[in-house]
């Protein structure tokens, strides 16, 4: 897969150090991935949270931080779309994000 906007992941690890391992570990595996539908993504990782117009809410360091990707099946792209602390991510329509 391809994943657009490695810098908001870089930078939101910079501010929350204890994600960075987290973030990075996700990153070699979103990008080694040929994800095709929503159930690839499942099947590869089964807490994760399929919702509304492709996005799938990924749990990043045992729930403390969430990560919104929106994916592109077609084209193998995620784009981010929002990372940020669990409340933060209350606060947020993760449909139209």
């Amino acid at each position: 897969m391809r994943i657009i906007a490695r810098r908001t992941l870089v930078e939101f690890s910079v501010k929350h150090r204890d994600a960075k391992s987290h973030l990075d570990a996700w990153w070699k595996m979103a990008v080694a991935a040929d994800w095709a539908t929503p159930q690839d993504v499942k099947n590869a990782l089964p807490k994760s949270s399929i919702v509304a117009d492709n996005r799938v809410v990924f749990d990043i360091c045992g729930g403390h931080y969430r990560l919104v990707i929106k994916f592109n099946y077609p084209y193998r792209v995620g784009y981010v779309r929002f990372i940020g602390t669990h409340s933060a991510y209350d606060k947020v329509d993760v449909t139209t994000i």
